[in-house]
């Protein structure tokens, strides 16, 4: 199971709004800045995104590899891969996918995708499968 990521981003205030508008509506909506003078020599300042008392999406400033990098994001249901894509595209964001069906991998499997504004590739995704429990 995965715990967290670290994507580098280049202009870090930027892709701190982008990313706050982006991935409330799934729900992600805390926030948390860690300055790197507290971890060991050499680490990078981040700044976290999260939920349910985890904190598993971070922004670090450096280098951009763009789209060497896809990530995701649980959506709870269509209207929040729906609502997510239009505060991404709304807030910088290029669309790489509009959101529905992705047929090629199963008929309930809906999702939307999306460029970030460095160019990491973004996927929020419904799978009412994994919501019926």
């Amino acid at each position: 199971m995965l715990d967290h990521i670290f994507i580098s981003v280049s202009d870090i205030e930027r892709s701190i709004r982008f990313y706050t508008a982006t991935l409330t509506p799934l729900g992600i909506t805390v926030r948390l800045d860690y300055d790197g003078k507290d971890g060991p020599p050499g680490h990078p300042d981040l700044k976290g995104f999260g939920a349910n008392g985890r904190m598993f999406f971070w922004l670090r400033e450096g280098v951009v590899e763009g789209r060497a990098v896809h990530v995701g994001f649980v959506a709870s249901s269509k209207a929040e891969v729906n609502a997510a894509y239009a505060e991404a595209m709304a807030s910088g964001g290029r669309d790489n996918g509009a959101p529905g069906a992705r047929l090629h991998y199963d008929p309930d499997y809906y999702a939307a995708n999306v460029l970030d504004p460095d160019g990491y590739s973004l996927e929020f995704v419904y799978k009412n499968w994994q919501h019926n429990q």
